[in-house]
């Protein structure tokens, strides 16, 4: 087990339908966009997925990305579906406008408060104001074909605290007021497809290498090991990412670097409107 003082980044979807995904995000949700880039070529460490064209990203969230658990939008130019498998449960999130905001959009409201982003993504709602304590985002759930597994993976090697525990999941995290991970066993294989995500987290630029360690000496998957990763006129980040035994992404990140490139830039979002625009997406 490893001692990481990290704390949750944002939680990665690949997006089929940009405008009418943004107007969930934006209108339903009241997330607001804190910065859209645009790229010409696909990511090193493919962030956008395995596509090697033209691709956007659009962080949005209820706070700025030093305090608050985002999500990361990435839109694959000219790609309008992605096969879903199993592998992510959904998002809980805490606040007391959603679902009246979800009315007067006329976004449709499944039994138990759920309302489904375009692509599929659920999100379940806690019908009562944002905590004032916390974030709003509760936690990120993903599939687990065993708890054990996923037990000793995300508490016994990567030791993030276990904070609730039952026969069928586990609640994960580095912090009590933070965003939680919850993975929860579905009896059968995981299956990721095509629209896979990507959990991120946050820690010290020296806790990196001592990850890489203990994975590698655990004989678990080390997708991309530590690299650079450039962003075009913003600061460059060390990242290492990882795959736990169910194949879900697991992106580590210093946290000195990250906090740099991911300052807000609200004009930014004209750029996102005008491309939407342009692109019919």
């Amino acid at each position: 087990m490893v001692s990481l003082h990290g704390r949750p980044l944002h939680y990665v979807f690949k997006i089929p339908d940009r405008d009418r995904t943004m107007d969930f995000y934006r209108k339903v949700l009241g997330m607001k966009v804190f910065r859209h880039e645009e790229f010409s070529e696909g990511c090193e460490a493919q962030c956008n997925g395995e596509y090697a064209g033209r691709w956007s990203k659009t962080m949005i969230g209820y706070g700025n990305e030093d305090d608050n658990f985002v999500i990361e939008l990435t839109y694959n130019y000219g790609i309008h579906s992605y096969e879903r498998g199993n592998d992510f449960l959904g998002i809980t999130i805490q606040d007391g406008e959603i679902l009246k905001r979800a009315r007067e959009f006329k976004w449709p409201i499944a039994d138990g408060n759920i309302l489904e982003a375009p692509g599929g993504y659920k999100y379940y709602i806690v019908d009562k104001d944002q905590p004032s304590d916390r974030d709003p985002v509760l936690n990120v759930m993903l599939a687990s074909s065993s708890l054990e597994k996923s037990v000793n993976y995300w508490n016994g090697i990567l030791g993030l605290t276990i904070y609730e525990k039952t026969d069928k999941s586990a609640t994960f995290g580095f912090e009590k007021k933070a965003t939680k991970i919850q993975l929860k066993d579905i009896g059968g294989p995981v299956d990721r497809r095509k629209a896979y995500g990507r959990i991120a987290f946050s820690i010290p630029y020296a806790e990196q290498e001592p990850v890489s360690d203990i994975i590698t000496k655990n004989k678990q998957t080390i997708l991309n090991p530590l690299m650079l990763l450039p962003t075009p006129g913003k600061q460059t980040v060390r990242v290492i990412i990882l795959a736990d035994p169910d194949g879900h992404e697991i992106c580590f990140v210093e946290d000195e670097g990250y906090r740099k490139l991911s300052l807000p830039d609200f004009a930014s979002e004209k750029v996102l409107d005008l491309q939407i625009k342009k692109d019919k997406s």
